[in-house]
């Protein structure tokens, strides 16, 4: 009995996805719950196991297609698996035999083809005698197939006893003519076609189309730009205490909560703090509404295998710095594998998107919205800054908040980033659990 895969229903308002990679074969066994395919939809891509036990009979949709939710994209015939493993031993035996036979048909073949072939030659031999002088004798067939193709002898170099020449030799000749023909026209060609601008090395296109996650990135990033005020501040910070900090506290830490203390924790708890005295950057717009929240579920950017992703750390107020650092661990790591779930990749009141792992020295984030505002952190380089009266080499960062300006003001924006800097150059403000 044929068993439909149907592709499930996989987050609110997602009625499309994309079909990823395979994981089974037409012809395979499947297990209950095992994993047959990987699907994408535009927040994460997630595996959709087999619902019954049997074989993977037929695929209709293949890898880059697009579904809907509810459609039918393999059946598996139930209980066909353990039908295949009786039939394989008889199956095989069949072929075995068959196999066999067939192999001797084919012996027996070559054999009464070498004697015919033996009879041929030495009749052969008997008319090339009876019509030449000795060297550069024409077999029959040989003459009529140069005739038909306009050849001489000299065109043809013969095989036979005393120089004969050959069908198989004249055939020979004219599939040497038909290559070095087409060599010579692939010769040509780029003599023909020779520009001042010729390029030296293979120029190509490949259209690949976008999976829902880069087309959900690309239209939100646009209506971002269309709807909203964007504007972006920027300020830098003395990393010195934060980093003194973490390194006076790292192998407690470490020893303890069994978990690396990152920068992120310490950016995440200041943006917290911040947000608490500037709600507007933590409220959205809907339609002619302010919507104000009281709560403070901090999205951060993780790099996947197919495209930054956003999940969301839910009440960061609440959370202790060992708890911060262990959620971006698991979502990292899960990150990686396609694990996490479309739950965890929607909402989000604010936005913290670390560019300096990847080397930025400054850039200016995109708000997603429908937040109000985004964090970018970037990379730490040692400069020279002044200090009291003193210029002195210190490790800095530039921090870029891009905000709505629909909402936020520019007072508020800057007043903002200034409470994170201080935050973070006095990090002692901060309670660290160790």
């Amino acid at each position: 009995m044929a068993v439909d895969l149907k592709v499930p229903t996989v987050g609110e308002s997602i009625s499309e996805v994309f079909i990823g990679t395979w994981l089974k074969n037409e012809g395979d066994s499947v297990e209950k719950d095992e994993p047959l395919v990987e699907v994408e939809t535009d927040k994460a891509t997630l595996e959709v196991p087999a619902s019954v036990s049997g074989t993977l009979s037929k695929i209709m949709k293949q890898e880059g297609d697009t579904a809907e939710v509810g459609e039918v994209i393999a059946q598996i015939e139930e209980g066909g698996a353990k039908k295949e493993e009786g039939k394989g031993k008889k199956e095989e035996k069949e072929e075995q035999e068959a196999r066999t036979k067939k192999q001797e048909e084919d012996e027996a073949s070559e054999d009464d083809a070498q004697e015919a072939s033996e009879k041929e030659e030495e009749t052969s031999a008997e008319e090339a005698n009876d019509e030449g002088d000795g060297d550069g004798h024409i077999m029959p067939a040989a003459q009529r197939l140069l005739d038909e193709n306009g050849l001489s002898a000299d065109d043809v170099k013969g095989s036979g006893p005393g120089g004969r020449i050959l069908k198989e030799d004249v055939q020979k000749a004219l599939e040497s003519g038909e290559k070095k023909e087409e060599k010579s026209k692939k010769q040509e060609a780029p003599k023909r076609e020779k520009t001042p601008l010729e390029s030296t090395g293979e120029r190509q296109e490949e259209a690949v189309p976008m999976s829902p996650l880069r087309r959900t990135i690309a239209r939100r990033l646009v209506e971002a730009q269309q709807t909203a005020a964007l504007l972006t501040t920027f300020n830098e910070i003395d990393m010195t205490n934060t980093m003194a900090l973490r390194s006076e506290y790292k192998e407690m830490f470490e020893k303890r909560y069994g978990i690396r203390l990152g920068f992120m924790s310490f950016f995440i708890k200041a943006a917290v703090d911040a947000l608490k005295a500037f709600p507007a950057i933590n409220a959205e717009i809907r339609e002619n509404e302010i919507v104000y929240k009281n709560y403070y579920d901090v999205a951060i950017a993780v790099s996947a295998k197919k495209g930054l992703v956003t999940p969301v750390i839910r009440n960061t107020e609440r959370l202790s710095f060992a708890q911060i650092e262990e959620t971006i661990a698991d979502f990292g790591q899960r990150a990686q594998n396609n694990k996490l779930s479309p739950d965890e990749l929607t909402g989000g009141t604010f936005t913290i998107s670390n560019g300096g792992v990847f080397g930025s020295l400054m850039s200016t984030p995109i708000v997603n919205p429908p937040q109000s505002g985004v964090l970018g952190m970037h990379s730490i380089q040692q400069r020279p800054v002044a200090l009291d009266g003193q210029v002195v080499i210190r490790p800095m960062m530039y921090v870029a908040l891009t905000y709505d300006h629909r909402i936020v003001d520019g007072r508020e924006a800057v007043t903002f980033l200034k409470r994170i800097k201080e935050a973070i150059e006095t990090p002692a403000r901060m309670l660290i659990e160790v």
